[in-house]
């Protein structure tokens, strides 16, 4: 971690690594391990990639996103703070809302929303007035909380039981893309990125890098912490109603479990445990490469060690994202302009490359030695049949017009992959003059390639006249 810089009239403030601006080495590994968890999990299961399962993925991993969005919030603040109460305080909510539901006190969408939220930040409320005034160290209050919590959801619910109410059952089915509870999770990221252009976030930040340099900054440490543990209440609010969502009954067990897997997606996100470091796409791409990990072994039997192999790939995917995190010296020592979303966007177009292939190849093709009764396989054209060993068969009509329509697609994705690489190199070389040849030539590849695809659209070689029979 660098040592804040004096800028101004004294006032300290991170280095842009700590921060987190646009060049952020830390996003590599969630990048990379995101793509090639979906890459590995679209080829071992297509079915992913359809609005069924897209549906499903964005059902099962919201709460363990809002969960990761939580323990951020007072993670950055410092001091080690990682609430292990978590988990159980979204199991809390859930079966005090199923009992309050019962007894007819909860139907009314905004009374269960307001109430959710209000009963998350009650409790953070109590455990920052803690660690602040009382000055017990957090991870003390954050183990009682999880032990009095667990204890508390038995006692209200014994046994996971009750109904969620009715308007909520379908929220959880699953079967689409476009549901309320995209909607809440797009609402919760879109309000966290608002957040970070804001002073207190500015001040949460300065905080958790050097609590002392903060203070002595005239940043109000006190309020600022507060601040933090609202926030995250409310985040484990919404957590606790796309968790409902998903069980549609209350369950006083279950929302344990999220405590450590949110701890471990925190960090895979590139958040620093010790504070000043965190962001909304890094905790979403490692909640979210912990679905794509579950999802992926799920496709293999591994009969009643299922779970304890679950388990032991998320340990091992951890140790070794916290090993990789060893080689960001040597990447901010020679990639200093590091494009998070340059990267994703790179990595995007070859993974949405192996989807298609998953999907379009795959897609039509029966199980080996499997023949449907009544339906015999169709002879094999010796076309297709009797090739060399690198040659591939002639396309069919289906695959040329197939061909056709990717081509234009594809040739536009590697053009716009190469113009942002371009403007990237540009923009942060522009006081040197060695960067006038690779202007000159990427404007000529650009229009000289313009002109192929003016001139032949499909992206296929001009026709060669046939040779007339019987010329010599």
């Amino acid at each position: 971690m660098s040592r804040p810089e004096q800028i101004g009239a004294g006032v300290p403030i991170a280095a842009p690594a700590v921060l987190g601006g646009r060049s952020n080495p830390f996003l590599l590994i969630p990048i990379t391990l995101f793509f090639l968890l979906l890459g590995f999990d679209a080829l071992r299961a297509p079915m992913l990639i359809t609005s069924a399962g897209i549906g499903s993925a964005i059902i099962v991993a919201t709460p363990l996103v809002l969960a990761t969005y939580a323990l951020m919030a007072v993670a950055i603040a410092g001091r080690g703070t990682v609430d292990l109460s978590v988990g159980p305080l979204i199991s809390f909510i859930n079966v005090t809302m199923i009992q309050l539901h019962s007894a007819g006190m909860l139907n009314n969408p905004f009374a269960v929303i307001g109430y959710t939220v209000f009963i998350g930040a009650l409790y953070q409320f109590l455990f920052a007035l803690i660690v602040i005034f009382v000055r017990v160290q957090p991870i003390i209050v954050s183990l009682s909380g999880y032990l009095a919590m667990s204890g508390i959801n038995l006692v209200i619910l014994p046994r996971p039981g009750g109904t969620a109410p009715d308007w909520m059952a379908s929220w959880g089915l699953g079967t689409t893309i476009f549901s309320p509870v995209l909607l809440i999770l797009l609402l919760a990221s879109l309000a966290w990125i608002l957040f970070t252009q804001t002073a207190f976030y500015t001040h949460l930040r300065l905080m958790g890098s050097d609590e002392r340099a903060a203070y002595t900054s005239g940043v109000p440490i006190y309020l600022v912490r507060i601040g933090a543990h609202l926030i995250s209440g409310c985040y484990a609010g919404l957590a606790s109603i796309c968790f409902t969502a998903l069980i549609s009954s209350g369950d006083p067990s279950q929302g344990a479990t999220y405590t450590l897997v949110a701890v471990t997606a925190l960090v895979l996100g590139g958040a620093s445990l010790a504070g000043g470091r965190g962001g909304v796409f890094g905790s979403f791409l490692g909640a979210v490469n912990l679905y794509l990990i579950t999802y992926g072994l799920a496709t293999f039997n591994f009969g009643a060690v299922q779970s304890f192999v679950t388990s032991l790939a998320y340990g091992t995917i951890l140790v070794l994202s916290l090993l990789l995190t060893l080689l960001i010296p040597f990447i901010q020592r020679h990639v200093r302009n590091f494009s998070p979303l340059l990267y994703f966007v790179a990595l995007s177009v070859v993974v949405l490359g192996v989807i298609l292939h998953a999907g379009y190849d795959y897609g039509t093709v029966a199980p080996a030695g499997q023949v449907l009764a009544g339906h015999p396989l169709p002879p094999i054209d010796p076309a297709q049949l009797y090739v060399g060993p690198l040659e591939t068969a002639a396309p069919n009509a289906a695959e040329a017009a197939l061909r056709s329509f990717a081509a234009p697609i594809v040739w536009g994705l590697l053009l716009l992959i190469v113009l942002a690489v371009f403007l990237r190199v540009a923009i942060t070389q522009s006081s040197r003059r060695s960067i006038a040849p690779g202007v000159a030539v990427v404007v000529a590849a650009t229009v000289l390639f313009g002109a192929f695809m003016m001139r032949h659209p499909d992206g296929s070689r001009p026709a060669t006249p046939a040779v007339q029979e019987g010329s010599k």
